[in-house]
């Protein structure tokens, strides 16, 4: 397994790690990962592998074959580093820091349309979430000023763990219709947003997030689009 110390430290750009694999593919396992591998709709961090003198960038990071494992992908014609070797790990930062803003965009924006997800993805520009929504939206202006109020009103964003037993017995915490949270280790992971009575948001979610709504920034609403018979599709725009 590769330790996600994401997860724990979003906000954690760097750590040393040993190689413990390289893919046929030329993939790079390491025992511990600051690297977000691509999943849940939030694109899989770029950056460095640096070791020795040598420097390898990586594209993106990727779920491995084996359970748990995490693999960086590195751009055609880098060096790799041997297994065994000890090496940095270092994201780029400005490109994550933008998809932690943009996911917690998104998951105000389920507080604010409360009806089923049935897809999402983010980009370090915007976000969007695919809603069971049958009839269109009728207050544009309305939505968005509700988003940047939200905002505004620096809730902090935290996480906890619960059992699978807990999350079964509590199905209404699972906002999306087409995946479900990873179960079957044990425990999962939830994103609160707010504390306590002020709770105003709580779901399940592997990603990675701001620690308040004020750091998500200047948003705005982008294109509202009919996908399908039932479905619409409701863009975020974050500001640089």
């Amino acid at each position: 397994m590769t330790e996600p110390l994401f997860r724990d430290d979003a906000y954690r750009a760097e750590c040393e790690a040993r190689v413990t694999a390289i893919t046929p593919e030329g993939g790079i396992v390491l025992d511990r990962t600051v690297f977000y591998p691509t999943g849940g709709g939030q694109p899989g961090d770029s950056g460095t592998l640096s070791w020795d003198g040598a420097e390898c960038w990586i594209v993106t990071a990727v779920k491995g074959e084996a359970p748990g494992e995490i693999v960086h992908t590195p751009r055609e014609g880098e060096p790799l580093p041997p297994v065994g070797a000890t090496v940095r790990a270092a994201l780029n930062w400005p490109r994550r820091h933008r998809h932690m803003r943009v996911h917690t965009a998104l998951h105000l924006l389920s507080v604010i349309i409360p009806l089923p997800v049935t897809g999402g993805s983010i980009n370090h520009e915007k976000g969007r979430l695919d809603f069971d929504m049958p009839d269109p939206l009728d207050d544009r202006e309305g939505i968005e000023a509700r988003l940047r109020e939200l905002i505004g009103a620096d809730h902090p964003v935290t996480t906890e763990w619960i059992t699978d037993a807990e999350l079964e017995a509590n199905p209404g915490l699972v906002k999306t219709m087409a995946v479900k949270p990873p179960m079957g280790q044990g425990r999962v992971r939830l994103v609160r947003i707010g504390a306590g009575e002020g709770t105003i948001d709580l779901q399940p979610c592997g990603g990675t997030h701001v620690r308040s709504t004020a750091e998500v920034g200047a948003v705005s609403l982008g294109k509202i689009e009919k996908k399908g018979k039932q479905n619409r599709r409701v863009t975020v725009l974050i500001d640089a």
